[in-house]
């Protein structure tokens, strides 16, 4: 295992730096170890990374160093690279991360992609009558309703989370790509700020949590050591909150409504047998994920 560097020494440039932390990350087991360099290095000197390869000679200050060794000792703690430099890309947008919130996967691209494939993208050229509304539960940093938002802005659009941190966060997101009138923002246990209100919707769509309880622990540590627990738990067999928002979504759907939910690779057969138990949905689907996962899963609420 590697000494961590002298930060004092005056001849450290660019490729020296990402050279050495590559070498030093992978003697600690850290993931894609290049490129968390690549990220920490271009976070602490303000560039993008592919700067850093054009600019490889160039000298770091001792100040930039500095800096540089307390993101680096950051990670080698697991600290998730997302909540080091505050920031997570998702759908092409640059999101504002804290430990207050769940970092975006990639997988869940796979519900945005789902929702986006029966959602038109247009309202009837400005026109009330093709606007839909859709309601994501549990926001978290806004990932989801701010994709669906900016791939399709003619329709209305409602997320709730049960953390006010998260939904500041989202709000935050929001503004960065001007989205804070698109959305309107509430706090709440999934669908219980509906429950005396007469608020119907097209479209409900979530990401909640669906690990089992037992299971946590034995995740990464960049996950179970960093991640708010609350948005990882699905309580003992994992699915305690997709149980709760198939059973609840329907009595708040207009005729012909849609819910569309990302759940576990595994889940597949509980989750249709919950589907089947509630008897309000037809026409249900399961999608995979590029690693050809069961992932989402879309149903319809029955006709009355």
């Amino acid at each position: 295992m590697q000494n961590p560097p002298n930060f004092t020494d005056p001849e450290w440039t660019i490729l020296k730096l990402l050279n050495w932390t590559t070498s030093y990350f992978k003697s600690h087991d850290i993931d894609s170890p290049r490129v968390t360099a690549e990220i920490l290095l271009a976070h602490t000197l303000k560039l993008k990374r592919i700067d850093l390869y054009l600019r490889y000679d160039q000298p770091v200050f001792r100040s930039e160093l500095s800096l540089y060794k307390v993101l680096i000792k950051r990670r080698i703690k697991r600290e998730p690279v997302a909540y080091i430099v505050g920031e997570k890309e998702f759908w092409s947008m640059r999101l504002v991360v804290t430990r207050d919130v769940l970092i975006p996967r990639p997988e869940t691209e796979c519900l945005i992609e789902t929702v986006l494939s029966i959602l038109p993208d247009d309202s009837s050229h400005g026109s009330n009558i093709g606007r839909k509304r859709i309601l994501e539960l549990g926001t978290g940093s806004g990932a989801i309703i701010l994709a669906l938002a900016s791939e399709r802005p003619d329709h209305c659009y409602f997320a709730s989370d049960r953390s006010i941190k998260a939904i500041e966060i989202a709000n935050q997101n929001a503004r960065r790509y001007g989205l804070v009138g698109e959305i309107d923002f509430f706090s709440g246990d999934w669908l219980t700020p509906l429950k005396h209100k007469k608020h119907r919707f097209d479209l409900i769509v979530s990401n909640p949590p669906y690990i089992r309880t037992q299971v946590i622990s034995r995740l990464q540590p960049e996950i179970y050591q960093h991640e708010p627990v609350e948005a990882l738990d699905g309580d003992e067999d994992g699915l305690g909150c997709l149980r709760r928002i198939i059973c609840d979504a329907h009595v708040y759907m207009n005729p012909n409504g849609c819910l569309i939910l990302e759940m576990g690779h595994d889940q597949k057969d509980e989750v249709r047998r919950i589907i089947e138990d509630c008897n309000s949905y037809d026409d249900v689907a399961f999608i995979k994920d590029y690693s050809g996962y069961h992932r989402v899963v879309r149903m319809r609420k029955k006709r009355a």
